[in-house]
């Protein structure tokens, strides 16, 4: 297989830097806490919707039981 992680686009490809978003480094990369902050809200919706919060109490509430809290 090819090495592709060290390539670049080549010049006057791609967004302008000032047109590339917030939390963007100069090469294109987001920093890991602005795509963290990016994906947690849809998630966290997901997850409630699908019935994951309740899902999350019942485990607690069975780990407290079984340390006599």
């Amino acid at each position: 297989m090819a090495h592709t992680a060290g390539r670049t686009a080549p010049a006057g490809k791609g967004k302008p830097t000032a047109l590339a978003g917030p939390g963007t480094r100069p090469g294109g990369r987001r920093h890991p806490l602005v795509a963290a902050a990016m994906v947690l809200p849809l998630a966290l919706l997901l997850g409630l919707v699908s019935g994951w919060g309740r899902t999350v109490l019942e485990q607690a509430s069975s780990v407290a039981g079984m340390l006599g809290s």
